[in-house]
C-alpha cells in the first residue's frame, strides 16, 4: 500500500495563523499595487492611440517636429495633394488638430480646454460610435459633435442633448470666441492628454480656429486602393516626398505615439518604479515570514535529516510554502484589483480594464517573487546540523 505524503509545507503555515496572514496581506498589497500601476500605465497607452486606432487609413504625413498627438506640428497640405500622383491612393484626407476652450453651457464662466478634431467629411475618416450618422449635420456652420466619454466638467451637455436635442455654447481660442451647436454625440474617450472631444468638418474646424492658416494641416490621411502593399507604398512615398514630412503606416503612427508617453515622459518611469516598489515590498515581507518560519523549526528540520531526509527535500518544503503563499495571496489581490479598476475607470474615464495576459504576468511574478524569497530564506537550512541539535 503506498504511503500517504504528509503536507508538512501547509501543516507548518497553519501553525501559526497570523503570522500566516500577515504573510497573505503582504503579497495581496503587492499583488494590488503591480495590477493598479500595470492597469493605470496600460491604459495611459490605450487611451492615447484610440484616435489612431480609429484613422480609416492606410498612410499618414506628419510634421518631423511633431512629438504627440497633443503636440502636433502643422506642414503643408501640398505635401498631401503630390501623394495623388501615386495610381495607388484611393483618396486623401487633411486631418486638423486643436485645443478650444469650452465654455460650459450650464455655469456660463467655466472655460476648460477641450480638444477639437476637424477633417473632410467628403470621406470616411474616422470610425467612431455616432459620427457617421451624424455625418451631414457637420455640413452646417458652427455645427459639432460632442464626445459622449468626455469628464463631467465641460457641463450636462450629454443629458441636456438628449432631453432637449439641442445644446449651444461657445468655443474660445488665442484670438476670439465662436458659437456653436451640439448636433450629435460620438463615442471617442479621455486620455492623458485630453479631457473632452470635439469632432467637426474641417471648414468647422478653420471658423472657430480663425487664425489657423488654410493651408497648414496636422495629420494627412491617405486611402490606398484595395490590392496594394502598405508598407511598399509607404517605402515609394518616402523617396518621393521632401524631408519635411514623415511617412507612417498606421501601426507606426500608433507605436509613434506609445513611444511618446513611454519614453518622453515621466509617467512611464513612475508607474513602473511604482511596479518595482510594489514587488520588494512583497519579497521583503514574504521573506521575514519564511526565515522566521524556518529558524523556529529548525529542531524540527534537523530531525528529518536524522532520519534520513535530505537537503532537497527540506528546501522543497520552504518553497512549496512560497507557492502556497503566492497562489493564497493572489487570489484576493486579484479580486480587489478588478474592483479598483471599475472605480479608477469611472473616476478618471479611462480603458482600466483587467486583461488575461495581465492576470497572467502578475501570478507569474507573483510565485517568481515568493520564490525569491524562499530561495532566500532557506540558507538558514544549513544550520540545521542533527549533531548541533541533539
Amino acid at each position: 500500500m503506498r504511503s500517504k505524503k504528509i503536507p508538512v509545507a501547509w501543516l507548518q503555515l497553519r501553525y501559526q495563523k497570523a503570522r500566516l496572514i500577515i504573510a497573505l496581506l503582504g503579497v495581496v498589497f503587492a499583488v494590488v499595487i503591480v495590477f493598479i500601476q500595470l492597469g493605470i500605465r496600460d491604459a495611459l497607452f490605450d487611451s492615447a492611440v484610440r484616435l489612431h486606432q480609429g484613422l480609416q487609413g492606410d498612410c499618414f504625413l506628419i510634421s518631423p517636429r511633431s512629438t504627440a498627438l497633443i503636440a502636433m506640428e502643422s506642414f503643408p497640405e501640398r505635401r498631401l495633394s503630390q501623394s495623388l500622383a501615386f495610381p495607388e491612393v484611393n483618396y486623401v484626407a487633411p486631418i486638423y488638430l486643436g485645443f478650444g476652450q469650452w465654455k460650459n453651457p450650464e455655469t456660463k464662466d467655466y472655460w476648460r480646454n477641450i480638444f477639437v478634431i476637424g477633417f473632410d467629411i467628403r470621406y470616411q475618416v474616422v470610425d467612431f460610435a455616432g459620427v457617421e450618422e451624424n455625418i451631414n449635420k457637420l455640413k452646417i456652420p458652427n455645427v459639432v459633435l460632442f464626445d459622449r466619454s468626455s469628464r463631467a466638467e465641460f457641463g450636462p451637455v450629454v443629458a441636456d442633448f438628449e432631453q432637449k436635442g439641442n445644446v449651444e455654447t461657445e468655443i474660445g481660442n488665442r484670438s476670439s470666441n465662436r458659437r456653436v451647436k451640439v448636433a450629435g454625440l460620438f463615442n471617442l474617450g479621455t486620455s492623458f492628454g485630453s479631457d473632452g472631444n470635439l469632432v467637426t468638418s474641417h471648414l468647422n474646424f478653420l471658423r472657430i480656429f480663425s487664425s489657423r492658416y488654410k493651408g497648414l494641416i496636422d495629420i494627412g490621411l491617405i486611402k490606398l486602393k484595395p490590392g496594394y502593399d502598405v508598407q511598399e507604398f509607404t517605402g515609394k512615398l518616402k523617396t518621393f516626398l521632401p524631408k519635411d514630412v514623415k511617412v507612417l503606416s498606421k501601426e507606426q503612427l500608433i507605436a509613434f505615439e506609445k513611444n511618446y508617453w513611454q519614453t518622453s515622459t515621466a509617467i512611464g518611469f513612475i508607474f513602473n518604479l511604482g511596479v518595482g516598489l510594489g514587488i520588494v515590498v512583497g519579497i521583503v515581507v514574504v521573506y521575514q515570514i519564511l526565515y522566521t518560519n524556518v529558524s523556529e523549526h529548525l529542531p524540527q528540520y534537523a530531525t528529518l535529516k536524522a532520519i534520513g531526509y535530505q537537503q532537497r527535500y527540506l528546501l522543497s518544503i520552504v518553497l512549496q510554502q512560497a507557492l502556497l503563499i503566492a497562489i493564497l495571496g493572489y487570489i484576493p489581490g486579484f479580486l480587489i484589483s478588478i474592483i479598483q479598476y471599475e472605480f479608477a475607470k469611472k473616476a478618471t474615464l479611462l480603458p482600466i480594464v483587467m486583461t488575461i495576459d495581465r492576470a497572467a504576468f502578475v501570478l507569474i511574478a507573483t510565485v517568481i517573487m515568493c520564490f525569491v524569497s524562499g530561495a532566500t530564506a532557506v540558507r538558514k537550512l544549513k544550520q540545521a546540523d542533527p549533531a548541533d541539535i541533539f
